[in-house]
């Protein structure tokens, strides 16, 4: 099996892929952070990978997506499955103060996961097969005071996904939408954990694998934030916005 990552040495896409190299499949990473990259090898070759092949990328600047997406397919003539799992979570306030910052956010959380994933699923339908999977959030579903710039560049990658899935399913790819709540990694070290609300990285590559397996277009992860956004997403608008959520 050959795997593309992007956004490799995020928690969640390393659990996600221990799973896929213990079974020997062979993988192509993408991240920023070259010296991240290759620990993230050494521990897939460790469990077993194929091959481990790397691209060091900073993906909160513009990139020529297209070339990275035609050096991937001159390694390998076909892609089983690719995982965007990239994003920072700024903190709100810091983002109206800077606002210019937004603008490098968005192209991390979204502009980074839509070129690329649009010209892969474009080659995957080319062959009749493929997933792609798209790793959004729970903060996409409805806009709320403490995170709603965050909140925005995730509406963007599950909106995406949603038609992306429309064009592509009749000729045979997979779009698989996953929605995670609260996840214990270090893009949320300066939040307070713990409670039931909050997962590991095992859990969600567990229930993206699940997904997989199910071939299902959106999931909660874990499935109870599915029950706690339909809450949110129906409370009245006259109501919500005087709320401080």
């Amino acid at each position: 099996m050959n795997i593309f990552i992007s956004g490799a040495t995020s928690a969640i896409a390393q659990a996600w892929a221990r799973l896929y190299a213990a079974q020997g499949a062979g993988f192509y990473l993408l991240g920023r952070d070259a010296n991240k990259l290759d620990i993230v090898k050494d521990d897939l070759l460790a469990r077993g990978a194929r091959e481990v092949r790397l691209h060091a990328v900073d993906m909160a600047l513009v990139q020529d997506y297209g070339s990275i997406v035609a050096q991937l397919y001159s390694h390998w003539p076909m892609v089983d499955v690719a995982l965007f799992a990239q994003g920072s979570l700024p903190d709100q306030r810091a983002l109206e103060k800077d606002i210019s910052a937004v603008r490098s956010m968005f192209e991390l959380n979204a502009m980074s996961y839509m070129l690329p994933a649009s010209l892969i699923a474009e080659r995957m339908a080319q062959a009749g097969s493929g997933s792609i999977v798209l790793v959004s959030s729970v903060a996409g579903d409805r806009g709320r005071q403490s995170n709603y710039f965050y909140g925005t560049s995730k509406a963007a990658v599950t909106t995406f996904a949603q038609g992306l899935r429309n064009h592509v399913f009749k000729r045979g790819v997979h779009v698989l939408t996953v929605k995670p709540g609260f996840v214990d990694t270090p893009m949320t070290a300066s939040m307070e954990k713990g409670g039931p609300l909050w997962a590991t990285p095992e859990q969600i590559a567990a229930c993206i694998e699940k997904g997989l397996q199910k071939k299902k277009d959106v999931i909660y992860a874990p499935w109870f934030w599915r029950i706690i956004m339909l809450v949110i997403r129906h409370i009245p608008e006259i109501i919500f916005k005087r709320l401080g959520l």
